[in-house]
């Protein structure tokens, strides 16, 4: 009979935040697959924990994830765990889930906190939808995809999230005002349930200046409002007006009005109706 990948979550910051449940895996697992497993071993320690460790970052070969997943088949359950928060999210420790799910190992959920949910939670923006871009390609092999990433989140019509760490974001933030604008408004949410936690919702161009005073410390989830909708400029008499002056260069009404409704957005049939009543 095989064991259970155990997918874990662990606190974001104060340790309190812990569950029942995952103290109870995380000392009967026989092992702890961590992306650090000197941060997992502080927290362990804390909770007196002496489960044994194994890595599990974004440097494990696939042949060393296939072990742990050996060991699993073979009857071991095995905790998955990130440094901070839940696991695979972001996380290499996706990698793992996806080996197991593919060999048909058994799959659960011991769920906690988790920086995204946290910040969107008490950031004062729209929750109701959100895209999650973790962090920003960065390097000069990957400005592409990092223009291609920040002309997406400028598009977006959803709240968007992103991590950023203190020694970034300065140069993030001018490159998100560049793709989004000044006017943007982004809660910077820093420090998540550590004591000196602190949220400050501002536009970017306040961002810009602010950041610039006051060096950044602390890991940062950012919580990017989503693009204004469009002001509609086009009016009725806009259309209407449109539509005249194709007919009076010889195009039939009917024609003129759908013509003047495809490019303005307002009915075919209000326009008509306005382009008869003239007549």
């Amino acid at each position: 009979m095989s064991g259970t990948l155990y997918v874990t979550g662990t606190p974001i910051g104060n340790l309190e935040d812990i569950t029942l449940r995952q103290l109870r895996i995380l000392k009967e697992a026989a092992f702890i697959a961590a992306e650090d497993t000197r941060v997992t071993r502080g927290m362990l320690t804390h909770f007196d924990i002496h489960t044994p460790l194994t890595v599990c970052n974004e440097n494990t070969p696939r042949e060393a994830l296939e072990r742990i997943a050996d060991r699993i088949a073979a009857g071991e359950s095995c905790a998955v765990v990130t440094d901070a928060g839940m696991p695979c999210i972001s996380d290499p420790g996706e990698k793992l889930v996806r080996i197991c799910r593919e060999r048909g190992l058994p799959v659960e959920a011991v769920p906690g906190p988790s920086a995204v949910v946290t910040a969107l939670a008490v950031s004062g923006g729209s929750t109701a939808q959100f895209a999650f871009y973790a962090f920003l390609p960065t390097g000069p092999k990957v400005k592409k995809q990092r223009a291609a990433m920040l002309a997406a989140i400028a598009r977006e019509d959803k709240t968007s999230v992103l991590y950023e760490a203190p020694h970034k974001l300065c140069a993030t933030l001018e490159d998100l005002r560049g793709a989004l604008g000044g006017e943007r408004v982004v809660s910077f949410c820093r420090e998540l349930t550590k004591v000196h936690e602190e949220v400050l919702r501002m536009t970017l161009d306040e961002a810009v200046a602010y950041y610039g005073e006051h060096a950044p410390r602390g890991e940062f989830v950012l919580v990017i409002d989503g693009r204004p909708p469009e002001d509609e400029t086009c009016s009725l008499e806009d259309a209407v007006a449109l539509a005249r002056r194709a007919v009076a260069d010889g195009m039939p009404a009917s024609a003129a009005a759908k013509q003047a409704a495809k490019e303005t957005g307002i009915p075919k049939s209000e326009i008509y109706r306005v382009l008869h009543e003239g007549d």
